[in-house]
């Protein structure tokens, strides 16, 4: 049976085009597109459609803590510093305190326009290290908190084994993140069959070269080859300039260098930050095919520095965004932070816009769409046939500003205005998950996250 909606405005990921039915098949995959005034046919969706984002990197615990680490608590505060933080919260989290702040934290991602995300998951063990029965344990608590919002998953459970390069042994606060290949290679096998049901794309995440070595990481690229095509492997690089003078130190090579070294990274990979690289690293990795996962608002959190985001496009380079530590839920705000990035280093205006997409707001979200898409391994970023109905619908609180507007400067409006960035209709998978802004489910989500935050909090 095909469902589907009629579009008053939707921009494809190419262009905008008006009065725009279209039909979607019981896998959620978009069949047709047809230019009509349906007639009583479909729902209608007045405001302007985008295509769905992909938030393509998130550790969805983290949003428990959002806000409280902007305290200094050390003469110079640094990433480093504000790992105490997390781990703090990683180490109290019980599997329902899991799916409450997961459901809560995607439940806000639908809310701003991400119809679907990549979980980088590394809480694995009990609070006090030691295996649950079942190492897939919190991984299912994260797949039940999908399965209550309706978001798109793509599962990414990491290997973490070290707590420095070398093969350094891991410290306490690191208890629950630890596991060997034959307990993860199992975790993942006990998980294809409950991903498979719930429609959630399964794959693999090495943290870093600081808690891999490299027979650990030759395993985990076999491993990979075991898996379905669209199984994709993420990993952290290249982050920290610490981290970059620390694989020097190890290795008399960058962290990029390394990486490259030990794997043939191609379009299945996703870099995670890959803040700091030369101008040769920059072109081995846009030419290499895998996608660069930036976060540009945890970035700018931490103190990471500025990714060379001119030189990596102008080489071809895939990108996407993914809020990271989510003390922002926002795509446009993710995007906005990496264009005012570049406008500093620059010093110049419009510096991520193109020539065939004059409009920067435009451009990067587009480019960061399908890169999103990619990343996750799944067909989304555009609005087309042969796609997952991914989409969501821009509202404004007052005004009329949409209707104004020339309809190419739609997404700029949004992304750099200072107007609030509210989301009506969401589509994720062809499915109905936002409706007019609320969630069926938000009263109990946001109830059982209050909960466990009562509890979690009481330490602090």
């Amino acid at each position: 049976m095909t469902k589907g909606f009629h579009l008053k405005r939707v921009f494809t990921g190419h262009e905008w085009l008006e009065n725009i039915s279209i039909h979607i098949d019981p896998t959620g995959h978009i069949v047709q597109m047809i230019e009509d005034n349906n007639p009583d046919r479909f729902r209608v969706i007045k405001g302007p459609v985008v295509p769905g984002m992909t938030n393509l990197h998130c550790h969805s615990f983290q949003f428990a803590m959002a806000g409280l680490t902007e305290v200094r608590r050390n003469p110079v505060d640094t990433f480093w510093s504000w790992r105490e933080m997390m781990y703090y919260f990683a180490l109290r989290l019980s599997p329902e305190d899991q799916t409450a702040v997961a459901a809560k934290f995607y439940l806000e991602c639908l809310k701003h326009g991400y119809t679907s995300l990549v979980e980088f998951h590394y809480i694995h063990n009990a609070q006090d290290g030691s295996c649950y029965a079942s190492p897939e344990e919190m991984s299912l608590a994260i797949l039940a908190a999908a399965q209550k919002t309706g978001i798109q998953l793509t599962h990414l459970p990491v290997f973490y084994a070290h707590s420095d390069f070398g093969g350094q042994p891991p410290h306490d606060g690191q208890r629950r993140f630890v596991t060997s290949l034959d307990t993860f290679s199992k975790m993942l096998g006990n998980l294809k069959d409950p991903c498979a049901s719930q429609g959630v794309n399964l794959g693999i995440a090495p943290h870093s070269l600081r808690a891999v070595s490299e027979s650990e990481m030759s395993e985990l690229v076999q491993l990979l080859k075991t898996m379905p095509s669209n199984a994709p492997m993420h990993i952290h690089v290249a982050e920290q300039m610490p981290e970059v003078k620390a694989a020097q130190e190890y290795s008399n090579k960058r962290p990029i260098e390394m990486l490259f070294d030990l794997a043939d990274v191609d379009a299945r990979w996703c870099l995670i930050h890959a803040t700091h690289m030369t101008s040769s690293e920059t072109k081995m990795v846009a030419q290499s095919g895998a996608t660069v996962g930036l976060c540009p608002v945890t970035e700018a959190n931490l103190g990471d520095g500025v990714f060379n985001g001119v030189e990596y496009i102008e080489q071809g380079g895939c990108f996407g965004i993914g809020s990271d530590s989510n003390v922002n839920c926002d795509p446009f705000a993710e995007l906005q932070m990496f264009e005012y990035s570049q406008r500093l280093i620059h010093q110049k205006r419009t510096v991520l816009a193109s020539s065939k997409m004059p409009n920067t707001g435009t451009n990067l979200f587009s480019k960061a769409a399908m890169g999103g898409g990619r990343a996750a391994g799944r067909k989304s970023g555009v609005v087309s046939v042969g796609y997952l109905a991914d989409f969501f619908e821009l509202v404004e609180e007052n005004g009329t500003m949409f209707d104004t507007l020339p309809t190419n400067s739609l997404l700029d409006y949004r992304m750099f205005s200072q107007s609030p960035r509210i989301v009506g209709d969401v589509i994720s998978g062809g499915k109905l998950v936002v409706d007019a802004g609320r969630h069926p489910m938000e009263e109990r989500i946001n109830s059982e996250f209050q909960k466990s935050m009562k509890a979690l909090c009481q330490e602090i």
